[in-house]
């Protein structure tokens, strides 16, 4: 089983503190990443021009309004504030009641915002006037939102006769133009806005890496003072307090940190279990930098060891991420990755007889769906499951995802189909609608095997198709398990790939749990 190198530990008064961070490597990747990721000003400008080359239009108006002051129902306190991405991806401006305007004619990028009276900064602070937003944005002008109307009025017409908008429920009323004097387009913008974000720019894949630093440094502290937490909980709070001292409050996400049964469900987050009793953890949990991503998994033995069941699981689970990641460079279709993650999980699960007969009748009949359940990952941008343009990474449509549209599952008939079409569009060479991966996108590699015990006895013990695959009585060993998820972030290269994720797996994650905080 995985065993720690070296399982000797310092007293337990230097477990936490300034001994931990003397070999806390996360801090030097923040250190390295915060210059970069903070030296010039967001970029909006070529962003918004990504955007009007996809669109492929030379005249009208594109207008986007941010995230408005929102006040829960019969009360004066409001959610946390949340930028539209949209409206970020071309303004780089986190604050509410804001908008953006763009004239194609003339190339000229607007931003509008509010105007604050003295008295709303001494309840709420100040944000910048005009001027001062001029200093902080990539824009050739800063108005003030109560002069949009006049602005539109003056500027919709016959010169300028369509306005882009996102969505129907976005459009701005101008209510002196005559009908038909213009036209509104709430069809086009978004598809260029997805494939103008689905490749990253430099200085955008800088903020993904600084997140993924400080998410790493947290996942490291987590690793270090696993043996001392007593429930989930205190794994949550120790993540948050490392983003939140290195600037990064905001997270992804809701933390995941999922002990024992809880491991087996995907997106667990009631983290208020303790761990006693419980073989593994599982922790997914990445902060956000200055409204960019990050996205990292990790399974942690809670008694420092992991199980004989356990070491196996996460010994396969590690294999599929080292073997996916290994095969990403350009060109890659995506979700051929799933499809090798999925027969090496089908080997490795025969290999523990988990899973028996032969191993080609298992593939056609998608039984590891059981067992790995979800996509192998996503894109990562400015949202955590970030937009993937016209072409898909996995998945053809959107039926079949849960929690809101966030992840995508692959249930048997799913995933035979997926190899079917492999077969099918290697022997004629077309792939229609499947993404080749590209230079500066960013996706995760998140392989997973789970023991859900409903899951599977619901639906695969009770089949006649799926429980002849099925070992019932070896099965029964590794419900303790719950479930083993390892997830990095990983940036597509010109010539294959760089790894933005370092926080600890494997034998580094266990010197670290068990105490060994020797500096390499």
């Amino acid at each position: 089983m995985l065993r720690p190198t070296a399982p000797s530990r310092p007293p337990e008064g230097q477990r936490t503190g300034g001994y931990a961070d003397m070999c806390d490597h996360s801090r030097l990747d923040v250190q390295k990443t915060v210059e970069s990721a903070r030296c010039d000003k967001y970029p909006a400008r070529l962003h918004v021009r990504k955007v009007v080359k996809e669109l492929g239009v030379d005249n009208g108006i594109i207008y986007l309004p941010g995230e408005p002051t929102r006040l829960y129902e019969d009360s004066d306190m409001g959610p946390a504030f949340r930028q539209r991405k949209y409206f970020y991806y071309i303004t780089g401006v986190n604050f509410p009641d804001c908008a953006v305007t763009f004239e194609l004619a003339t190339d000229r990028l607007t931003l509008w915002i509010p105007f604050v009276e003295p008295r709303q900064i001494l309840w709420f602070g100040s944000t910048p006037d005009a001027s001062r937003a001029m200093e902080l944005y990539d824009v050739d002008e800063v108005r003030y939102t109560s002069q949009l109307p006049k602005f539109l009025h003056a500027n919709l017409g016959p010169s300028s006769p369509t306005l882009y908008i996102l969505h129907p429920n976005q459009a701005p009323h101008v209510a002196t133009l005559p009908r038909g004097s213009y036209r509104v387009d709430f069809l086009s913008l978004q598809p260029a806005m997805d494939r103008a974000r689905v490749v990253k720019t430099d200085y955008e894949v800088d903020l993904i890496r600084h997140a993924n630093a400080i998410s790493s440094a947290a996942h490291r502290r987590v690793a270090v003072n696993l043996l001392d937490m007593e429930n989930e909980s205190d794994i949550e709070a120790a993540f948050q307090s490392i983003c939140t001292t290195r600037g990064a409050r905001d997270q992804a996400y809701a933390i995941i940190a999922g002990a024992g049964p809880n491991a087996s469900t995907l997106h667990y987050d009631a983290n208020n279990q303790p761990l006693e009793g419980k073989q593994l953890v599982v922790v997914d949990a990445g902060c956000e930098w200055k409204c960019y991503a990050s996205d990292i998994t990790r399974t942690l033995p809670i008694g420092g060891t992991f199980s004989t069941e356990g070491a196996a699981i996460y010994k396969l689970v590690e294999r599929m991420q080292d073997e996916c990641i290994a095969a990403i460079r350009p060109g890659t279709l995506y979700f051929q990755l799933h499809l090798k993650a999925a027969a090496i999980a089908i080997e490795g699960l025969l290999k523990l007889g988990i899973l028996r007969g032969d191993v080609h009748d298992i593939a056609q009949a998608g039984t590891v769906s059981a067992f790995f359940p979800h996509g192998l990952g996503h894109h990562v941008g400015l949202e955590v499951h970030d937009v993937s343009g016209d072409d898909r990474l996995l998945l053809l449509t959107d039926s079949l995802k849960i929690e809101g549209g966030k992840r995508e599952m692959v249930p048997p008939a799913t995933l035979v189909s997926l190899l079917r079409e492999a077969i099918t569009s290697a022997a004629t060479g077309r792939y229609k609608g499947r993404q080749v991966l590209e230079p500066n996108m960013i996706v995760t590699v998140e392989p997973g095997i789970y023991f859900c015990r409903e899951y599977i006895e619901g639906y695969f013990l009770s089949s006649p198709t799926h429980g002849k695959f099925i070992d019932r009585d070896v099965l029964e060993k590794y419900y303790p398990v719950g479930g083993v998820r390892i997830e990095d972030d990983i940036l597509v290269t010109p010539d294959g790939y760089e790894n933005l994720t370092s926080a600890p797996k494997g034998t580094e994650m266990l010197n670290l749990i068990n105490g060994d905080f020797q500096c390499v």
